[in-house]
Order: C-alpha cells, then sequence, then structure tokens
C-alpha cells in the first residue's frame, strides 16, 4: 500500500495516538497533514484539500462528525475514513449520509490502518461519476458518456474531470501537482490541454476562473 502521489489529513486530538498515526502514514503518503480538533481539521482541509481524510469522532472544540458535515457541503467525493472508541452501529445513520467510506476501531493497529485507507481508496479512481444532468464519467473505461454518446479521454483527461467532479474550484498549482506531477506544467500546455479537452466535448462542461483555476460550467 504505497500513495506517494496523495496527500491525507490527519485529525485525532490525542496527540501520542496522533503522533503514531502520522508517522505510519508518512511511510505511504506524500504528504501528510495533521491537525488536532475538527475545526483545525477543517482550516487545514480548505487549504490544503487533503485526497484522503482520517478523523476521529469524538473531539474538543469540533467533532469529527461536525466537521466532516461541513466538508460534505461542497466536496461529497474525498474518502473519509473514521477512528472511533465505539461501535459504529451508533453512527451509523450519518456515517451513511455523510458518504463515510470506512471506520476503524480504536486503538488502531498497522493492518487495520492499512485495511481501512485501502477500503476507502478502492473507488477513488474507478467507477462514474455524475459530472452534470447526463453526462457522466465512467473512469475505468476512460470515457464521457453524454445521454447516448461515448467520448474516449486520455489517462491525464480522465484525472483533470475527476477532480472537477469533485464540485469545487481546482486551482493551477493543484493540476500541475496532481496531474502533471514532476514533470512540471507549463502555461501553453495547459492551455492547449484544456483547448483539446474542450473539443471533445459537445457542450461547455469546463468554467475557467480566471487567475485562479477551472470548475464545471
Amino acid at each position: 500500500m504505497l500513495y506517494k502521489n496523495l496527500k491525507i489529513l490527519c485529525v485525532e486530538d490525542e496527540e501520542g495516538v496522533r503522533k503514531r498515526l502520522v508517522n505510519t502514514l508518512s511511510y505511504y503518503f506524500k504528504e501528510v497533514l495533521e491537525a488536532s480538533n475538527g475545526r483545525e481539521g477543517l482550516d487545514i482541509y480548505y487549504d490544503n484539500e487533503p485526497d484522503i481524510i482520517l478523523c476521529d469522532i469524538q473531539m474538543p472544540i469540533m467533532s469529527g462528525i461536525e466537521m466532516v458535515k461541513e466538508i460534505r457541503k461542497d466536496d461529497f467525493l474525498t474518502p473519509i475514513v473514521f477512528l472511533t472508541a465505539f461501535n459504529s452501529e451508533e453512527y451509523l445513520m450519518e456515517l451513511i449520509n455523510l458518504n463515510i467510506q470506512h471506520f476503524i476501531l480504536k486503538p488502531v493497529t498497522p493492518s487495520s490502518l492499512e485495511e481501512g485507507i485501502k477500503n476507502a481508496l478502492k473507488g477513488r479512481y474507478s467507477g462514474v461519476l455524475k459530472l452534470k444532468e447526463d453526462c457522466f464519467l465512467d473512469i475505468d473505461n476512460s470515457l464521457l458518456k453524454v445521454c447516448d454518446k461515448k467520448i474516449s479521454l486520455s489517462a491525464r483527461e480522465v484525472k483533470f474531470l475527476t477532480l472537477l467532479a469533485r464540485g469545487s474550484v481546482i486551482k493551477y498549482e493543484q493540476i500541475e501537482d496532481r496531474i502533471w506531477g514532476t514533470k512540471g506544467m507549463s502555461e501553453s500546455a495547459l492551455k492547449s490541454f484544456i483547448r483539446d479537452l474542450r473539443k471533445k466535448l459537445p457542450f461547455e462542461l469546463i468554467e475557467n476562473i480566471p487567475q485562479i483555476g477551472y470548475k464545471i460550467a
């Protein structure tokens, strides 16, 4: 289990537990962000937009469920794993409504941590995502399905549209980091990429936010 191109946010109020989790997660992930309560975690989420969130439920200032409720107002796709010392039945309906991918019972072991993250990320780059009415992104088959029409996409185009599907504005630096990676992205390369992708689409799907990035039109 190696996710060296992904960022994870770990939110846990018990410092000793959090430090152990961060040390373990640092082996798997490119970057591990940490917070000691839901409010701090929410601020870090907005500033950094991690690829996955590992979060305790009961915390001071703001609980994990309160934090995730705020996140899910605009972002229903980022995988979230809850840590809890209680049986999940207590929170079952809220977990379902918040689209929680997995939960891990405390005390956390390396094997339970690995299983939880693996399960949460299982559908991250697979499945079918709805972009707009009658417009779906089929990640597994690299297709955009618009009504009865199927449009073939490159791997980079699939990654870009997957980011757009989160529903928020994706910034230029995010595009460079998550799609171009270590190769680097020039302004002309990005403009060419967007122009070519738009030519494939039967309607305007990509909206440019000047000086910031792109979002679903």
